[in-house]
Protein backbone atom coordinates (compact mmCIF):
# COMPACT_ATOMS: atom_id res chain seq x y z
CA UNK A 1 0.00 0.00 0.00
CA UNK A 2 1.40 3.59 -1.13
CA UNK A 3 -0.10 6.73 -0.41
CA UNK A 4 1.38 9.79 0.25
CA UNK A 5 1.23 11.62 3.89
CA UNK A 6 -0.76 14.56 2.86
CA UNK A 7 -2.88 17.18 4.38
CA UNK A 8 -6.02 15.79 3.11
CA UNK A 9 -8.15 13.28 5.49
CA UNK A 10 -11.09 11.05 3.72
CA UNK A 11 -14.25 10.85 4.68
CA UNK A 12 -15.36 6.92 5.29
CA UNK A 13 -18.48 7.45 4.69
CA UNK A 14 -17.39 8.04 0.48
CA UNK A 15 -17.83 4.60 -0.18
CA UNK A 16 -19.49 3.42 -3.68
CA UNK A 17 -21.26 1.43 -2.05
CA UNK A 18 -23.04 4.35 -0.86
CA UNK A 19 -23.32 6.36 -4.16
CA UNK A 20 -26.31 7.97 -5.69
CA UNK A 21 -28.16 8.27 -9.07
CA UNK A 22 -28.98 5.32 -11.50
CA UNK A 23 -26.68 6.95 -14.36
CA UNK A 24 -23.94 7.33 -12.05
CA UNK A 25 -23.56 3.48 -11.27
CA UNK A 26 -22.17 3.73 -15.29
CA UNK A 27 -19.23 6.16 -14.01
CA UNK A 28 -18.37 3.29 -10.92
CA UNK A 29 -18.96 0.18 -13.39
CA UNK A 30 -16.28 1.85 -15.57
CA UNK A 31 -13.72 2.34 -12.78
CA UNK A 32 -14.23 -0.64 -11.89
CA UNK A 33 -13.04 -2.29 -14.60
CA UNK A 34 -10.16 -0.05 -14.51
CA UNK A 35 -8.91 -2.26 -11.83
CA UNK A 36 -8.25 -5.01 -13.93
CA UNK A 37 -6.61 -3.60 -16.97
CA UNK A 38 -2.76 -2.93 -16.70
CA UNK A 39 -2.53 -0.02 -19.37
CA UNK A 40 -2.76 3.87 -18.13
CA UNK A 41 -6.30 5.44 -18.25
CA UNK A 42 -7.29 9.25 -17.75
CA UNK A 43 -10.98 9.76 -16.76
CA UNK A 44 -12.13 13.43 -16.49
CA UNK A 45 -15.87 13.37 -14.34
CA UNK A 46 -17.44 17.00 -13.87
CA UNK A 47 -20.60 18.32 -12.56
CA UNK A 48 -22.80 21.04 -10.34
CA UNK A 49 -20.98 21.75 -6.50
CA UNK A 50 -22.15 18.73 -4.52
CA UNK A 51 -23.11 16.27 -6.86
CA UNK A 52 -20.66 13.87 -5.82
CA UNK A 53 -17.42 14.78 -7.31
CA UNK A 54 -15.37 14.41 -3.99
CA UNK A 55 -17.48 11.25 -2.92
CA UNK A 56 -16.72 9.33 -6.39
CA UNK A 57 -13.01 10.18 -5.99
CA UNK A 58 -12.60 9.24 -2.28
CA UNK A 59 -14.79 6.09 -2.87
CA UNK A 60 -12.31 5.70 -5.86
CA UNK A 61 -9.20 5.67 -3.02
CA UNK A 62 -10.72 3.46 -1.10
CA UNK A 63 -11.73 0.86 -3.77
CA UNK A 64 -7.78 1.09 -4.59
CA UNK A 65 -6.43 0.72 -0.73
CA UNK A 66 -8.46 -2.20 -0.33
CA UNK A 67 -6.87 -3.67 -3.19
CA UNK A 68 -3.69 -2.47 -1.54
CA UNK A 69 -2.56 -0.89 -4.30
CA UNK A 70 -0.74 2.06 -4.54
CA UNK A 71 -3.11 5.28 -4.49
CA UNK A 72 -2.85 9.58 -3.79
CA UNK A 73 -5.97 11.13 -3.33
CA UNK A 74 -5.80 15.55 -3.74
CA UNK A 75 -7.99 17.76 -3.01
CA UNK A 76 -6.77 21.18 -4.82
CA UNK A 77 -9.76 23.17 -2.68
CA UNK A 78 -7.34 23.03 -0.07
CA UNK A 79 -3.60 24.32 0.21
CA UNK A 80 -1.45 22.02 -1.20
CA UNK A 81 2.58 22.38 -1.56
CA UNK A 82 4.57 23.12 -4.44
CA UNK A 83 6.07 19.97 -6.17
CA UNK A 84 3.33 17.82 -4.50
CA UNK A 85 2.37 15.95 -8.22
CA UNK A 86 5.95 15.51 -8.76
CA UNK A 87 6.44 11.73 -9.28
CA UNK A 88 3.16 10.16 -8.58
CA UNK A 89 3.09 8.30 -11.88
CA UNK A 90 4.61 5.76 -9.71
CA UNK A 91 1.20 5.15 -8.09
CA UNK A 92 -1.46 2.55 -9.92
CA UNK A 93 -4.08 5.28 -9.03
CA UNK A 94 -3.77 9.40 -8.82
CA UNK A 95 -7.31 11.01 -7.57
CA UNK A 96 -7.51 14.43 -8.43
CA UNK A 97 -10.09 16.64 -7.16
CA UNK A 98 -11.15 20.31 -8.19
CA UNK A 99 -8.63 20.64 -10.62
CA UNK A 100 -10.02 24.13 -10.94
CA UNK A 101 -8.47 25.10 -8.18
CA UNK A 102 -4.85 24.51 -9.93
CA UNK A 103 -2.92 27.44 -9.72
CA UNK A 104 -0.89 28.01 -12.71
CA UNK A 105 2.57 26.19 -11.12
CA UNK A 106 0.34 23.32 -10.51
CA UNK A 107 -0.90 23.47 -14.05
CA UNK A 108 2.16 22.96 -14.92
CA UNK A 109 2.61 19.83 -12.80
CA UNK A 110 -0.60 18.24 -13.82
CA UNK A 111 0.18 18.63 -17.67
CA UNK A 112 3.55 17.04 -17.18
CA UNK A 113 2.31 14.52 -14.91
CA UNK A 114 -0.15 13.50 -17.68
CA UNK A 115 2.60 12.94 -20.23
CA UNK A 116 4.62 10.57 -17.69
CA UNK A 117 1.40 8.66 -16.91
CA UNK A 118 1.24 7.87 -20.63
CA UNK A 119 4.21 5.53 -20.17
CA UNK A 120 3.01 3.65 -17.34
CA UNK A 121 0.03 2.05 -15.76
CA UNK A 122 -1.41 4.97 -13.55
CA UNK A 123 -4.95 5.70 -13.82
CA UNK A 124 -5.34 9.03 -13.55
CA UNK A 125 -8.87 10.38 -12.33
CA UNK A 126 -9.43 13.87 -12.32
CA UNK A 127 -12.35 15.92 -11.43
CA UNK A 128 -13.60 19.78 -12.57
CA UNK A 129 -16.93 21.64 -12.10
CA UNK A 130 -17.38 21.97 -16.56
CA UNK A 131 -16.46 20.34 -19.18
CA UNK A 132 -12.29 20.47 -20.06
CA UNK A 133 -12.91 22.77 -22.65
CA UNK A 134 -14.15 25.31 -20.30
CA UNK A 135 -12.07 25.45 -17.97
CA UNK A 136 -9.52 28.32 -17.09
CA UNK A 137 -6.48 26.54 -17.43
CA UNK A 138 -3.34 26.42 -19.45
CA UNK A 139 -4.31 25.49 -23.31
CA UNK A 140 -2.04 22.67 -23.72
CA UNK A 141 -3.54 21.54 -20.25
CA UNK A 142 -7.08 21.55 -21.11
CA UNK A 143 -6.37 19.75 -24.40
CA UNK A 144 -4.71 16.64 -22.52
CA UNK A 145 -7.99 16.85 -20.43
CA UNK A 146 -9.81 16.75 -23.40
CA UNK A 147 -9.18 13.51 -24.43
CA UNK A 148 -9.47 11.83 -21.27
CA UNK A 149 -12.77 9.45 -21.19
CA UNK A 150 -15.09 11.86 -19.84
CA UNK A 151 -18.08 11.53 -18.16
CA UNK A 152 -20.57 13.91 -16.31
CA UNK A 153 -22.42 13.57 -12.92
CA UNK A 154 -26.28 13.17 -12.47
CA UNK A 155 -27.64 15.70 -10.75
CA UNK A 156 -29.27 14.71 -7.85
CA UNK A 157 -32.97 16.03 -6.59
CA UNK A 158 -34.44 16.63 -3.42
CA UNK A 159 -35.26 13.05 -2.75
CA UNK A 160 -31.89 11.84 -3.89
CA UNK A 161 -30.37 14.03 -1.14
CA UNK A 162 -32.61 13.07 1.72
CA UNK A 163 -31.71 9.12 0.72
CA UNK A 164 -28.23 9.50 0.82
CA UNK A 165 -28.50 11.48 4.51
CA UNK A 166 -30.63 9.01 5.12
CA UNK A 167 -28.65 6.13 4.74
CA UNK A 168 -26.25 7.40 6.59
CA UNK A 169 -27.87 7.42 9.15
CA UNK A 170 -28.67 4.02 9.18
CA UNK A 171 -25.00 3.38 8.76
CA UNK A 172 -24.94 4.70 12.40
CA UNK A 173 -27.92 3.22 13.52
CA UNK A 174 -29.57 6.77 13.84
CA UNK A 175 -33.29 7.54 13.39
CA UNK A 176 -34.30 11.09 12.59
CA UNK A 177 -38.03 12.01 11.67
CA UNK A 178 -37.88 13.40 7.81
CA UNK A 179 -39.76 16.06 8.75
CA UNK A 180 -36.54 17.32 10.10
CA UNK A 181 -35.05 16.91 6.46
CA UNK A 182 -38.03 19.27 5.18
CA UNK A 183 -36.79 21.54 7.85
CA UNK A 184 -33.23 21.50 6.94
CA UNK A 185 -33.96 22.14 3.27
CA UNK A 186 -36.27 24.54 3.67
CA UNK A 187 -34.25 27.24 6.27
CA UNK A 188 -31.12 25.98 5.76
CA UNK A 189 -29.36 24.85 2.34
CA UNK A 190 -29.52 22.53 -0.33
CA UNK A 191 -26.53 22.01 -0.62
CA UNK A 192 -25.38 18.72 0.04
CA UNK A 193 -22.36 18.99 1.64
CA UNK A 194 -23.67 21.73 3.54
CA UNK A 195 -26.14 19.30 4.66
CA UNK A 196 -24.14 16.39 5.54
CA UNK A 197 -21.92 18.97 7.42
CA UNK A 198 -24.94 20.03 9.67
CA UNK A 199 -26.15 16.53 10.21
CA UNK A 200 -22.80 15.59 12.01
CA UNK A 201 -23.17 18.63 13.97
CA UNK A 202 -26.49 17.57 15.19
CA UNK A 203 -25.32 14.32 15.68
CA UNK A 204 -22.53 15.26 17.98
CA UNK A 205 -24.86 17.63 20.00
CA UNK A 206 -27.63 15.29 20.41
CA UNK A 207 -24.90 12.61 21.81
CA UNK A 208 -23.62 15.69 24.15
CA UNK A 209 -27.36 16.40 25.43
CA UNK A 210 -28.52 12.97 25.53
CA UNK A 211 -31.47 13.92 23.51
CA UNK A 212 -33.43 13.24 19.90
CA UNK A 213 -32.07 15.29 16.98
CA UNK A 214 -35.63 17.48 17.16
CA UNK A 215 -36.10 21.15 15.56
CA UNK A 216 -35.33 23.18 18.59
CA UNK A 217 -31.92 21.03 18.40
CA UNK A 218 -31.79 22.29 15.41
CA UNK A 219 -31.97 25.84 15.34
CA UNK A 220 -29.90 25.93 18.85
CA UNK A 221 -26.93 24.05 16.89
CA UNK A 222 -27.38 25.79 13.51
CA UNK A 223 -28.77 29.04 14.18
CA UNK A 224 -31.98 28.82 12.14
Amino acid sequence: MNQLSLPISLNTKMLWRNFSGDKNQQIIDFLTNLFSQSSASVVYIYGDKSNGKTHLLQGCTFEALEQSLGVVYLDFSEEMPDGILNGLEDNDWVCIDNVDCLDENQQQELFDLYNRAAHTSVKLIVSGAVLPGELILLKDLKTRLSLATIFCLESLDDKSKKDIIQQQMNERNLKIDRKIYDYLFKYFSRDLTDLLNAIDQLDEASLQQKNNITIPLVKQVLDI
